[in-house]
């Protein structure tokens, strides 16, 4: 193998190696915000996890090109239901955490 191939592969690996970092603080983060956002309205997060939902390239407010993730998990009010939310994040920042509407909290 040539050392051009070498370096090629090399920067690939080093490539999918910070795709998969970033994508798991992305996760990580999504994952506090959502556990955040359940016990500060005594709610309980079911399966104690988010689930990637979607995924698309969005400029952040420097311009930059960063992946905005919607991130959705589950939790319950009362024990049965099961009511969905969902955190999106633009790179490593959370940009919003959304719950089902009041209505249904009730």
């Amino acid at each position: 193998m040539s050392s051009l191939s070498m370096a090629l592969i090399a920067g690939m690996l080093a490539a999918a190696g910070w795709a998969w970092y970033t994508s798991m603080a992305a996760r990580e983060a999504a994952n506090r915000a959502a556990r955040e956002a359940c016990a500060r309205l005594r709610l309980v997060m079911l399966d104690g996890t988010v689930a990637i939902t979607r995924a698309w390239p969005r400029r952040d407010r420097n311009g930059r090109l960063r992946l905005e993730r919607t991130y959705g998990f589950e939790y319950t009010d009362d024990g049965h239901r099961r009511l969905q939310g969902f955190v999106v994040m633009l790179g490593a920042e959370v940009l919003s955490v959304g719950l089902a509407a009041a209505g249904g909290l009730g």
